[in-house]
């Protein structure tokens, strides 16, 4: 069976739980990271001291897209999650890439406005992360404006990496400029009961 090895609030373990149930996949996670720690039987698997981790029969793999990569062309080949055109494949594979920088742009103000207690929050520090995140947002925004999805016409892998992320974007307490096309995206994304289930829950 496949083992997710990874605390609930992380961003990147929430990608593999809503893929997994976007599959249908059986799985068993197992905490670790955060308050939970590194334990050395973890540490031996992945020593970057991040998280997830899986294992699925032999294979241990970390980082998270590519283990979205992996899971979705093991066991989803053939769908919209894992097209056998590589030129569709690829449409939702480059925001799968961009998320990444997403992330670095957001984590500041992520990790004070949520892990910081109010007092000792770094207010220009918050100011420059909410800078950075929107302007980004708006290239987002930009593309939704002419496709559906970021995978292309479907709901896709590619939907899933930022679809965590739009998540915590409004989630957080901060002012948002108007983004018809992302809300109509995030909308979307709140139908599917794995998101809903996964992803929606208290930043923590």
């Amino acid at each position: 069976m496949l083992t997710i090895w990874g605390r609930i609030n992380s961003h990147n373990v929430k990608k593999l739980l809503w893929l997994a149930d976007e599959i249908g996949l059986a799985y068993e996670r197992r905490d670790v990271g955060g308050e939970f720690g590194f334990p050395d039987e973890y540490l031996a698997m992945n020593p970057n001291k991040l998280i997830p981790t899986i294992e699925d029969d032999r294979l241990v793999l970390w980082e998270s897209n590519a283990i979205l990569r992996y899971l979705a062309a093991r066991y989803a080949s053939g769908t919209v999650l894992w097209p056998v055109d590589p030129a569709a494949r690829a449409v939702g594979d480059k925001w799968m890439d961009w998320q990444i920088g997403y992330a670095d742009a957001q984590r500041t103000m992520f990790m004070q406005m949520v892990r910081v207690a109010p007092g000792d929050r770094d207010a220009e520090a918050i100011a420059a992360s909410l800078k950075q995140a929107t302007a980004l947002m708006v290239i987002l925004n930009g593309a939704l404006e002419k496709t559906h999805w970021l995978s292309g016409a479907e709901f896709g892998l590619g939907d899933i990496p930022m679809g965590c992320y739009v998540n915590s974007w409004f989630q957080l307490d901060i002012d948002r400029p108007d983004f018809p096309a992302l809300e109509d995206w995030y909308d979307r994304l709140k139908s599917h009961p794995a998101y809903a289930e996964h992803v929606m829950i208290p930043l923590s």
